[in-house]
């Protein structure tokens, strides 16, 4: 069993991009880590009158705890990071629309000749004890419960190539893939690119639908218990999820078709070395049992994923069981990390 850690960052210990910084503190494999994460607008969305284009200062949104120096991580070696427990901080969530952002709106990459959107701020109500995150209409009486299903938008580790890549994007390294897979109990599985790797972690989401079609969640400040391990020698060229239930492969890129490639090649992949079939009957066994999950078609780049249950892969056992593992790892410590 490995060290806990307890890291609560100070304004200095926010990043904005993946690579380019030197690290907060040091992990080993095996290790734990509880956390604290901003959410993707730094705290200063506290009202509906808070509009993000007057609050935050441009580029500083979607800030990231980190990044973490993995001991014995090595290029071409696999890092595992298992979500052990995700908490919002706040009692309170954030959305709005953004002019020029968002999946139905003309943005820089997609311009058209209309008005942009309305900026526009809802808050949510969040009750962890009864596992409810309420919606409230801005423009009528319209409520709704919708589950409490806490996630993090952005993962990731250093690119490869001395490269730093802003935390508003995803790509080879993960960053900000905004998949709802990211909760409590799954593991994240991220090719290391650079000596340590250099984690980093933030973007809390209180829930999020797939796609994040408006271009952002319901945002909250996270309070995040994780555990590490260094897989030595085996390669991993796109983040891979590893559930319970299901193995997941993911693609970011433009357009969305390539990501959805890049998901399903990898997962075709992923399933002949596992299961032993050859590359045609694995396509066909993922062509017709895989899912494809979207995480965003909002970002830089998009994010799709490629899903099969594990029931299909025959007892195979995945990163040499690395998931059942950090599974089991004990919780040292309970929520209630804050921000300074």
């Amino acid at each position: 069993m490995g060290q806990h850690h307890t890291f609560t960052p100070t304004a200095k210990d926010y990043g904005y991009t993946f690579g380019g910084a030197m690290p907060v503190a040091t992990l080993r494999s095996g290790d734990t880590l509880s956390t604290y994460t901003e959410d993707c607008f730094g705290g200063a969305v506290t009202t509906v009158d808070d509009l993000p284009s007057q609050v935050c200062t441009m580029p500083y949104l979607n800030p990231v705890t980190g990044p973490f120096f993995i001991d014995d991580a090595e290029p071409g070696d696999t890092l595992a990071v298992h979500l052990l427990s995700l908490v919002p901080a706040r009692t309170i969530g954030v959305s709005s629309t953004f002019p020029h952002f968002g999946a139905l709106t003309s943005t820089t990459h997609t311009a058209t000749l209309q008005p942009p959107l309305e900026e526009r701020v809802w808050l949510y109500d969040i009750d962890a004890e009864a596992g409810v995150v309420r919606y409230r209409a801005r423009n009528g009486d319209y409520t709704a419960d919708l589950a409490l299903e806490p996630m993090h938008g952005t993962v990731g580790v250093a690119p490869a190539g001395f490269e730093a890549r802003s935390s508003i994007t995803c790509d080879a390294h993960g960053g900000n893939m905004d998949t709802p897979q990211l909760r409590a109990g799954t593991t994240l599985y991220l090719g290391v690119n650079v000596h340590g790797a250099m984690l980093s972690l933030g973007d809390g989401h209180a829930r999020q639908g797939h796609g994040e079609a408006s271009g952002v969640a319901v945002e909250v400040a996270m309070h995040t218990t994780l555990a590490v391990e260094v897989i030595k020698g085996v390669p991993t060229r796109w983040p891979r999820i590893e559930s319970d239930t299901a193995i997941m492969s993911v693609g970011c890129a433009r357009p969305l078709e390539d990501a959805f490639r890049i998901s399903q090649h990898d997962l075709v992949g992923w399933t002949a070395e596992l299961t032993g079939l050859d590359t045609l009957d694995a396509y066909q066994l993922v062509a017709q049992a895989g899912t494809a999950p979207v995480g965003n078609v909002c970002d830089p780049n998009y994010t799709m994923l490629a899903c099969l249950p594990k029931p299909l892969l025959r007892g195979a056992t995945v990163y040499d069981g690395a998931h059942q593992r950090l599974r089991a790892t004990p919780q040292a410590a309970a929520p209630g990390i804050g921000a300074r």
